[in-house]
């Protein structure tokens, strides 16, 4: 597992997810309140939710830092993967 193609595969995982939820949220704004309060336990997202729509560059501000943070998890993971991968963590069994 490479680091920096791990980390730029799930970048661009979480940018796409990011940016499908914000796409859903700008289409029908009552029904994805309504699914954010049920996947959160009954939530209530309604309160914190604005009248006037977000401009573009709260999107594209949180699209980055998303994307971001998937990146250094993903290349983390795949790093670490990779020394494991090089450790004996067991010890092999012998038959007979």
């Amino acid at each position: 597992m490479k680091p920096l193609q791990t980390g730029l595969a799930l970048a661009v995982t979480v940018a796409l997810f990011y940016s499908f939820c914000s796409l859903i949220d700008v289409l029908w704004p009552e029904q994805f309140v309504s699914f954010m309060d049920a996947l959160f336990h009954g939530m209530d997202f309604r309160a914190p939710q604005s009248v006037t729509p977000h401009p573009w560059r709260d999107y594209f501000s949180a699209l980055i830092v998303v994307a971001l943070c998937a990146f250094i998890v993903g290349a983390l993971f795949a790093a670490l993967y990779r020394a494991l991968d090089r450790v004996r963590l067991h010890r092999s069994l012998r038959y007979g």
